[in-house]
């Protein structure tokens, strides 16, 4: 490999059963050429078993990322710095992808922070690649408590098409919107963002299941966190889980920090969505990354970060955000559950990357055309151990 953005990078397939060598050029792939597996293939990059192989797979794809290791997608003094140097921070630990997240806002601040992601974007190449879509989570949720989570119910308001447009203004790619779909003018409105190229999410919710099953008529096609955003006690039939768990017309996002969904109901909702209809996003705030300990969070109050990851407000129950990263939720389904590696690189890179309106082509994937975005993985654990982000090396871990 070069710094000059030209190399190759060869290892094994998650299978375990090919050798795969993968050439790129300018941030793209170029040439990617697999044969069976041989004994007398090079061993694990960086790895302390010198007898092990490394796992080539494509970069990570985070597409909720809310702020990690001390930088806030949402703080008020967010910048295009801010943004930038998420990107470098993000892809030292493997997410070559990410989305930016912007939580329920009034409308100025909304339009500072998506102004924020545009001019990072335009500053910075690595960023243009690295954020290909923003997630609006908001403004237009329940304001119930229970479902609302940590969303300001004061400038929580009523779906508006007006409003979408003003943010796509700013010139930031706004790629999905989560709605709360409990009004009956709510399948109108989610038909009118579609129709704008961006995908519509179910999330933070207090809609029926009837309600549900006429936004995804209208349009609807993903999942906020499913499982999370919702009261928590339901009836147990008919809810609106089960009615989001049994539409293929969704795809979900988990978050699979072990904390959000205990591994059972993780086990069962990817068994249910099966891991073409279902990704792993972190939801990482800007506590994610840091050591444990007790945090003032942004969106208030004194929150308490676990050596496990559990983020939570101290002297409740309640979580407040996630404090694991993608690839540390990686390696807790893996551990966790009955996803093999093969299945659970699906959760981390095709899948996220089909639900991304404005992703590159081939992104997620090791395709000829697709950015040159690699990581070499420990295959015991998924561990990272080398990330190759636009071709540029970013390091081991």
């Amino acid at each position: 490999m070069t710094a000059g953005g030209e190399g190759i990078l060869s290892g094994m397939d998650a299978s375990g059963t090919q050798h795969l060598e993968v050439a790129y050029h300018d941030g793209l792939i170029t040439a990617v050429t697999a044969r069976p597996l041989r004994p007398s293939d090079e061993t694990m990059s960086g790895a302390a078993d010198s007898t092990a192989r490394a796992v080539l797979a494509p970069g990570f794809i985070d597409a909720q990322v809310n702020g990690f290791d001390g930088l806030d997608v949402n703080a008020a003094d967010v910048s295009p710095e801010t943004i930038i140097g998420l990107t470098r921070r993000l892809a030292s630990i493997g997410v070559t992808t990410w989305t930016p997240t912007i939580v329920t806002a009034s409308e100025n601040d909304i339009l500072l922070r998506l102004s924020a992601i545009a001019e990072a974007r335009r500053l910075d190449a690595r960023t243009t690649s690295a954020v290909p879509d923003v997630h609006l989570e908001g403004p237009f949720l329940s304001d119930r408590d229970g479902p609302r989570g940590v969303h300001n119910a004061a400038v929580m308001r009523p779906i508006d098409v007006d409003e979408v447009q003003r943010w796509m203004a700013t010139g930031a790619p706004i790629g999905i919107i989560t709605v709360s779909p409990h009004s009956d003018t709510a399948p109108r409105r989610i038909a009118e963002i579609v129709s704008l190229g961006i995908r519509v999410a179910i999330g933070h919710t207090h809609a029926t299941p009837d309600q549900i099953t006429a936004a995804v008529d209208a349009g609807a096609s993903l999942s906020t966190h499913l499982g999370n955003g919702i009261a928590a006690e339901l009836p147990r039939h008919p809810n609106p889980i089960w009615t989001q768990l049994a539409d293929d017309r969704l795809t979900a996002g988990l978050i699979g920090d072990g904390h959000h969904l205990p591994l059972e109901t993780l086990e069962v909702f990817l068994r249910a969505k099966t891991v073409r209809r279902a990704f792993l996003v972190s939801d990482s705030t800007d506590i994610a990354g840091r050591p444990s300990g007790r945090y003032k969070s942004s969106v208030g109050g004194t929150v308490e970060l676990s050596a496990t990851g559990r983020l939570g407000y101290v002297g409740t129950g309640y979580l407040a955000g996630s404090g694991l990263d993608l690839p540390r939720a990686f390696a807790t389904v893996l551990r966790g559950t009955s996803a093999n590696l093969e299945d659970a690189l699906h959760l981390v890179t095709s899948t996220p990357a089909s639900v991304l309106p404005h992703a590159r082509p081939g992104l997620g994937q090791l395709v000829i055309g697709a950015p040159a975005d690699f990581l070499l993985l420990n295959p015991d654990d998924g561990a990272v151990l080398t990330v190759v982000q636009s071709g540029h090396p970013v390091g081991a871990n």
